[in-house]
Parts: structure tokens; C-alpha cells; sequence
């Protein structure tokens, strides 16, 4: 067995990221279809791990940089989102949480009527629902612990964690495809539109932007009081009503903080700063992410699994096509959206922001698709599919024994 440690998971995180972007640049699939650039050099990396697995090699890393990465891509969200961007955008947010929600039900009603369908638990069907798909990796692993100590299904953590691979792999697969064929119905603004002005945000994560040694330092110290704070505020919440992930406490005190400062007239945040760092800290994560993938996982899942999750990622695409696309205007920003959708229905909001930034760095932007999708992807989301979860169980045939 190969056991990289700390320097050599942050080289191979780079090299992946360099593959990935090698990929994309002469692969003309790759390029037609927005597939992003660490899903590229990432799932390239998994299988060749997942090939020397079968030669009897195992390669291992050391994943201790990924949840401080993830944290702080999130704090840089928080960092980005003034209130009068959001007080601005509050119509179209709340729309588009709409139609998550709308997906939310739909995916725990097909995983629980396919289940019962194939003669499997229901509760193995609501698994490979929301709470893998839309929650992730890490809601997956709370739930699974419930589902075997509280209802008594076997390997519910196991089937928690394979579903939630699939799901982040064929998120980061189908979001740029699906962008493909709505930007063929609809007007695109050109990259031409950038010229005038400094990409905001993560948008045209490739553009050149000015930043200075002094004010890097100042961007890295909020992102440094993001983290500690939220990790704070989230050990108060802990086993309490209010209770959220680590994350969204790190986002929260993001947005407070630019938000703050500005207010009492302190410190107005550099977007530019912000913007590199957040998006140097997504790729890191989800190159970390995708190359650690254990393919192999997915082997465990038996045909019916495979039914089940096939289905979801079916579904998924057609909603993000014909609900999603629609009741977001049915315009070039519906569709950067729906390719967000993809992302995060399927597997994390990284994932939403990589599908989003392989189609703005080729279409051009969309400043409204990278407003809503952080907000609604990285803190909304998980209250709400809670919420759906729990209206589930409380179905009567999921009657505790």
C-alpha cells in the first residue's frame, strides 16, 4: 500500500488539477459538453486507482486539507454575498428554492416507489433519495447512523456512502451536458461582455485579477476569523433545535462579517481577493475529493441500488430541463441555473459552482446564477430537506418497530 501524507496529497491535488485542465483543453468532449476541470483530472485519477486496486495496489492520501478547504470556499461564499445583492436577487432565490424543494420530494417519492417496487425496504429507497443525493456524503453518514441504530437497517451507513459517490460523480457529469442543450434555445451574452469589467465572484474563474500582498493577507485573515467563528458557533448549536453543519455557520459569519464591517464603516471586502481565494480553495477540495474517490464502493451496490440511483440521475436532468430551466425565465441564466441544479441535486454545491464556472468561462456570464445557487445550494438546502426527510418518516409504513 502507497500512503501519501500531507505534502504529497497537496502535490497530487495539483497534478490532478493540471491533468484536468490538460483534458478539457484537448479533448473536444470534454469541452463541448462543460464537463469541469477537476471532475476531469479527478475521475481520470480514481480510475486509475480503481485499476491498480485490482492489481493489488492501493494508493492512499491524507484528506486533512479537505474540510478546511470546503470551509473555506463556503466562508468566501459568505464573504461575496452583500445584502443588497441578496435583497436584489430575494425574488429569484426564493423561486428557485421552490423548485429544489419541488426536487426534494420527487427524489425521496421515486427512490422510496422504486424500493418497494423491487421488494426492498422503503427506507433503503429514502437513502438513495435527498439524503444522499441532495445532502451529500456527510448528511448521508448522519442518517445512515439513524437509520440502522433507530429503524434497524442493515449497512444503511455503507449504502449511505456509495450512493452519495455516485451521486457526486454523476453531478459533476450531467450539469454541463444538460447547460449544452438549454443554451441552444437561448441567447448567450459571449465572453466579449467581460472585457469591460472584472468578473464578480467565482464567475470566469480564469480571468486575470489584480490583487496585492497586503490585501491577500487581509482577504486570508477574514476567511481565518470565517472559520474559527463558525467552528464555534456550530459547537454552541451542537445537539440543540438549532443545530446546523459546520458550514453553514462558516458561510453565516462570512456574511455578517462583510456585511458588518461595511455597516459600521470599517472595512469594505476586495471581491477580487476573495474570489481567487475561494476559487483556488474549490478546486484544491474537489480535486482532494474526486480523486479519493473509492470507485470501488459503488461495486457493493447490488442491480437494484443501481436502478434506483440510474432513475434519480434521469430525473434529475429532466427537472433541471423542464422545470427548472422554465420557471427560471427560460434564459441563458436558467440555464447556467439548471447546470447548478445538477450539481448540488446530485452531489454539493462545489460541485454546483464547477458545473456553473465550465459554462460562464465559455458562454459568458451569469451574476444571478452565482448568487442564488451558493446561497440556496450551502445553507438553504439542508434546512429544507431536513424538513422534507422527517415529513417522510413520518409516513405511516415507516412506524418504528
Amino acid at each position: 500500500m502507497i500512503q501519501l501524507d500531507f505534502y504529497g496529497t497537496l502535490v497530487a491535488a495539483s497534478l490532478v488539477l493540471l491533468l484536468g485542465r490538460g483534458l478539457v483543453a484537448r479533448v473536444g468532449f470534454l469541452r463541448t459538453y462543460n464537463i469541469p476541470e477537476p471532475v476531469a483530472g479527478g475521475l481520470v485519477v480514481a480510475l486509475v486507482l480503481l485499476a491498480l486496486r485490482g492489481l493489488d495496489i492501493q494508493v492512499r492520501f491524507d484528506t486533512s486539507l479537505q474540510t478546511p478547504l470546503m470551509l473555506a470556499f463556503f466562508a468566501t461564499i459568505g464573504l461575496s454575498a452583500d445584502f443588497a445583492s441578496l435583497k436584489k436577487g430575494g425574488r429569484v432565490v426564493g423561486i428557485f428554492l421552490l423548485a429544489v424543494t419541488g426536487l426534494l420530494i420527487v427524489q425521496n417519492a421515486m427512490g422510496i416507489g422504486l424500493a418497494t417496487t423491487l421488494g426492498l425496504d422503503p427506507l433503503m429507497g429514502l437513502l438513495t433519495g435527498s439524503i444522499t443525493l441532495a445532502g451529500g456524503h456527510g448528511t448521508g453518514a448522519a442518517w445512515g447512523a439513524t437509520f440502522s441504530e433507530k429503524y434497524g437497517l442493515a449497512s444503511a451507513s455503507e449504502l449511505a456512502m456509495a450512493s452519495a459517490t455516485f451521486g457526486l460523480v454523476l453531478g459533476g457529469l450531467i450539469g454541463g451536458p444538460v447547460a449544452r442543450l438549454l443554451i441552444n434555445r437561448v441567447q448567450t451574452p459571449g465572453i466579449e461582455q467581460e472585457k469591460p469589467r472584472l468578473p464578480k465572484g467565482f464567475e470566469q474563474p480564469n480571468k486575470e485579477r489584480s490583487i496585492t500582498p497586503f490585501s491577500f493577507i487581509e482577504t486570508l485573515a477574514l476567511i481565518s476569523v470565517s472559520l474559527l467563528a463558525g467552528s464555534l458557533l456550530n459547537s454552541l448549536l451542537h445537539e440543540t433545535a438549532f443545530e446546523l453543519p459546520t458550514f453553514v455557520c462558516v458561510l453565516f459569519v462570512g456574511v455578517l462579517l462583510r456585511n458588518g464591517l461595511s455597516a459600521l464603516g470599517l472595512y469594505q471586502v476586495f471581491e477580487r481577493e476573495v474570489s481567487v481565494l475561494g476559487n483556488v480553495s474549490l478546486s484544491l477540495f474537489l480535486a482532494i475529493a474526486l480523486m479519493s474517490l473509492k470507485l470501488w464502493d459503488l461495486a457493493a451496490l447490488a442491480l437494484p441500488f443501481f436502478i434506483i440511483l440510474a432513475a434519480q440521475t434521469l430525473v434529475m436532468a429532466l427537472f433541471a430541463v423542464f422545470v427548472t430551466f422554465r420557471v427560471m425565465g427560460s434564459n441563458y441564466d436558467a440555464a447556467v441555473l439548471a447546470a447548478g441544479h445538477c450539481g448540488f441535486g446530485l452531489g454539493a454545491t462545489p460541485t454546483a459552482i464547477a458545473n456553473m464556472q465550465a459554462v460562464t468561462q465559455r458562454y459568458g456570464p451569469s451574476q444571478i446564477a452565482f448568487l442564488v445557487v451558493p446561497m440556496v445550494g450551502a445553507f438553504f438546502i439542508d434546512i429544507i430537506n431536513v424538513i422534507v426527510i422527517k415529513m417522510y418518516l413520518a409516513l405511516p409504513f415507516f412506524a418504528i418497530a
